[in-house]
């Protein structure tokens, strides 16, 4: 519960530090509301609309509310998809508002010892260290190979945790050894002439427990003619902190790539997570008050690219692409869609590939319920927004889901296993996909 200092200690800080004109350019006239997954599945609940949290913000500034307990639950409810803003003819910058409001309220609001205790193993300790998110996978992968989670699954030991955790247990990634997430590249050659080099941003999660995935793209642009250069001082892109309320950290870790990557010479920055690659692009927006790195960030955030993009610009769907005959959907990343205005990229990717019928999902770009650590915290408005996911991916009669975001691929694969579908459907990121129909071609005759 927020006390009464900790209220007026909020209050003081949203009326210095929240974009008052950004609060005023919210019209209330409601276009957002059909685009809010919260929105609906709360039951047309204002307080679950992005005007309705902007009224909010605005109320507490303006000192007609207190910022008690009803606004942090508001704020906390929210997926941070952002698909208000493309539907915004304003332009509200709804995101920026509410990580905003969020780091204020928890720099300002006495957690429990045990709440604080774990943001601060994940906040500080796990996340900003890529040593230590490769021993927490290496430790997954002995977990998974070495019996332990067969025997807890036969004991039945996984039923005392709750319902969807249980569930997504069953749909982590194998994960390699801890040799193997030790040894990264840190420069490719293009396999074919070159066109371009590109530095590849290599993430925390996606460097360890979606490894596979990482080498695949990384195939994939020296397939398309990059020269790639991985930098081995990168790290964590910072977006779970910004959106959690730990703000200051964000900005460490920003500088910490900005760094890192500013002297590669590289063409392009190359993100194959939508939620990662919208943070990175917003580097600009993030540190725009610090005279020393606003102009920095900026250059920064003008290179980072998605893989589907920069494939499409090299000419990449134009190379011989096969699959066996298969019906395949896409899922938008939030991110990808609603702030790096990334679409039509991945769509053309999958037409390009010979065998493929793809089939367009109704509210593709509906956020699916991922949203960081939206699926653990706030798991009963996931499952429901997962459970609407499902029955859209039920009418295209799709057997591949291609996704470009680690937790909305683990979110669709929790979903197929969660309605029995997993003999029948698989989820996939874009980039294994496309790398299976690049290799599928290049096979010898019979294999």
């Amino acid at each position: 519960m927020i006390t009464k200092q900790e209220r007026q200690r909020i209050q003081t800080e949203f009326q210095e530090k929240m974009d008052y004109d950004e609060l005023l350019n919210c019209m209330r006239c409601g276009f957002c509301l059909p685009s809010c997954p919260t929105y609906i599945e709360s039951g047309y609940d204002e307080a679950h609309s992005p005007r309705g949290r902007i009224a909010l913000m605005k109320a507490v500034v303006d000192g007609d509310i207190e910022p008690d307990d009803d606004v942090k639950r508001s704020l906390d409810m929210c997926l941070g998809c952002r698909a208000c803003e493309p539907v915004c003819p304003s332009g509200v910058n709804y995101g920026h508002l509410l990580e905003q409001a969020r780091d204020i309220i928890y720099q300002n609001h006495d957690l429990s010892a045990t709440t604080k205790a774990i943001r601060n193993i994940a906040f500080k300790g796990l996340f900003p260290n890529q040593g230590r998110m490769r021993t927490m996978t290496g430790l997954l992968g002995f977990y998974q190979r070495s019996g332990l989670q067969k025997a807890a699954r036969l004991t039945g030991i996984m039923k005392i945790l709750p319902d969807n955790l249980a569930t997504m247990e069953k749909v982590l990634p194998e994960v390699p050894s801890l040799k193997q997430l030790k040894n990264r590249p840190d420069h490719l050659p293009s396999l074919v002439p070159q066109k371009k080099k590109a530095a590849f941003f290599s993430g925390c999660l996606m460097d360890s427990m979606f490894m596979s995935t990482n080498d695949a793209t990384m195939k994939l642009l020296q397939y398309a003619g990059c020269e790639i250069v991985i930098p081995d001082s990168q790290a964590c892109c910072g977006a779970l902190h910004g959106h959690s309320g730990e703000k200051q950290q964000a900005k460490e870790l920003a500088k910490r790539n900005i760094i890192a990557f500013e002297d590669t010479g590289a063409d392009y920055i190359i993100t194959n997570a939508g939620g990662c690659g919208a943070f990175l692009h917003d580097y600009d927006h993030l540190l725009k008050d610090d005279p020393a790195w606003a102009e920095r960030g900026k250059d920064f955030a003008a290179k980072i690219k998605d893989i589907s993009s920069v494939l499409v610009e090299l000419g990449f769907d134009e190379l011989p692409l096969q699959l066996p005959d298969q019906v395949v959907t896409y899922q938008d990343s939030c991110h990808l869609k609603n702030v790096q205005k990334t679409f039509l990229e991945p769509r053309q990717l999958l037409h390009a590939i010979d065998g493929v019928q793809y089939v367009e999902m109704n509210d593709a770009d509906r956020c699916c319920g991922s949203a960081g650590i939206y699926n653990i915290v706030e798991s009963e408005m996931s499952m429901q927004i997962l459970d609407y996911k499902m029955k859209q991916v039920e009418t295209t009669q799709a057997k591949t889901i291609a996704t470009a975001n680690p937790g909305c691929l683990l979110q669709m694969k929790l979903g197929i296993e969660r309605e029995g579908l997993s003999d029948t459907i698989r989820a996939v990121h874009i980039v294994d996909l496309l790398l299976e129909a690049y290799e599928y071609t290049r096979q010898p005759v019979g294999s």
